[in-house]
């Protein structure tokens, strides 16, 4: 099976190792892993911000990057909810919008050809590979947060968690809160700075309240935000992507 890395702006430019533990994670389940050069931002910060028109350029440059891919995996619930759920309605507004056929039909064709093949890391390998033990080891004490496009936009239900509870080592530990949002949502922690700051404290009151020595996500945008907050604090609670876990070994952990 071939499958094409997305790894997203925000790995790419701040969490490289997200992306490299993708890799190792993959390949180590016998996934042959592509990286396409020619990737770029899926336009969810343009289209979150009212530029949905420039965003329809990063939408044809990913479908056109990961033509030839079987599936496309990313590191990234936001990122693949913005392919899922953005992409089909940038065509279906272009429509509305009485754009050209010969423009409508390249943006539908584009989401239609992207949309079925993209997924979440635990995602794919709970539902495509058909697994939920990949011979993770990490012997730390982890405490796991649902990020909001995950949890809500992707439905990722309990597959995180299942794969975090075969991972030899770990111990996990309950989130009190754990649907409520982080406080970061993007945009929205730029234009609302101060409610940010405080729902990302009540997320970090909760997170040291479990005692956890790390703390997981499958969005490492939500993860900067939480990671931020508690170095703020003065905690020593490590952020974590959840790749980062899984690729773990007793030979090599994270």
């Amino acid at each position: 099976m071939r499958v094409g890395l997305f790894v997203t702006c925000v790995n790419d430019t701040l969490y490289p190792r997200t992306g490299r533990a993708v890799v190792s994670l993959l390949e180590r389940l016998g996934v042959e892993v592509d990286f396409p050069a020619a990737q770029s931002c899926c336009g969810q910060p343009l289209s979150n911000t009212g530029y949905r028109h420039r965003a329809e350029a990063l939408m044809l440059r990913y479908a056109a990057a990961f033509q030839d891919h079987e599936y496309v995996v990313t590191p990234s619930a936001s990122c693949a909810a913005m392919v899922r759920e953005g992409y089909p309605r940038i065509a279906a507004r272009a429509a509305a919008e009485g754009r050209s056929r010969a423009e409508v039909e390249r943006l539908s064709e584009a989401a239609a050809s992207v949309v079925p093949r993209t997924y979440e890391l635990t995602e794919f390998l709970v539902d495509v590979l058909g697994v939920t033990d990949v011979g993770a080891y990490f012997p730390h004490t982890v405490t796991y947060h649902p990020t909001c496009h995950g949890l809500r936009m992707l439905g990722l239900g309990d597959r995180p968690r299942r794969l975090l509870e075969h991972v030899r080592g770990l111990e996990l530990r309950e989130l009190a809160g754990a649907e409520e949002c982080c406080g970061f949502g993007g945009t929205f922690a730029v234009k609302n700075p101060a409610v940010s700051a405080a729902m990302g404290a009540d997320k970090t009151r909760a997170i040291r309240e479990t005692g956890a020595r790390a703390v997981c996500t499958v969005d490492n945008s939500c993860l900067m935000h939480i990671g931020g907050t508690l170095s703020r604090e003065g905690s020593d609670v490590r952020p974590v992507n959840i790749a980062e876990i899984l690729a773990s070994t007793e030979g090599r952990v994270l």
